[in-house]
């Protein structure tokens, strides 16, 4: 395992960017392909005395892939299996869902980085955090300690039974607190 993980290292070094050269009509966006990833690795491999291979294996889900280097001195290291379900049971599916698994099982394998086929995962925004019972009770605390007006309650107890954000929460209990601070 010392020779093929030595000359990994040295290849690593001499990895290229996967050139981001295909486009995907649907998200507007471009992203690295199978084949401007193994472009990008292919020959660094090679002049380190690593082949690459990739095991695959269907089954009535979709593919599995399983990224391989093996080292001029017989040295082999398995990167481990990657399954990827075929989005249709047909042979574009299949196909599809192979291409994705091979891509994704070598930039693992080798760490490069690119997008997803697709680009959905770039067009997801995350959700933001959202308010904690902590902050739910701190809020509740501060308004009940202010003895408010019965209509300022009432637009507090409203908003509370909305989900809320935590940045949202936090906003509120400083509100509260700075009128409190001034005797309002």
């Amino acid at each position: 395992m010392k020779l093929i993980a030595t000359a990994l290292v040295r290849a690593k070094k001499a990895f290229r960017p996967a050139l981001k050269t295909s486009e995907n009509l649907h998200f507007k966006n471009r992203y690295a392909a199978l084949d401007a990833c193994l472009d990008a690795v292919d020959d660094a491999l090679t002049e380190n005395g690593i082949f690459m291979y990739q095991e695959t294996a269907e089954d009535a889900t979709g593919v599995t892939v399983e990224t391989v280097f093996l080292h001029e001195s017989g040295e082999i290291l398995r990167c481990g299996k990657l399954h990827v379900p075929a989005s249709k049971q047909d042979p574009q599916g299949y196909g599809s869902a192979l291409t994705y698994a091979r891509r994704y099982s070598l930039m693992t394998a080798t760490g490069i980085a690119g997008e997803d086929d697709d680009g959905h995962a770039g067009s997801v925004k995350p959700q933001p955090a959202q308010m904690t019972d902590e902050q739910r009770n701190e809020i509740l605390y501060l308004a009940e300690s202010r003895q408010m007006a019965a209509d300022d309650r009432k637009r507090i107890d409203a908003w509370l039974k909305k989900p809320q954000t935590a940045e949202a929460a936090t906003k509120t209990v400083q509100k509260l607190k700075n009128l409190a601070e001034v005797g309002l």
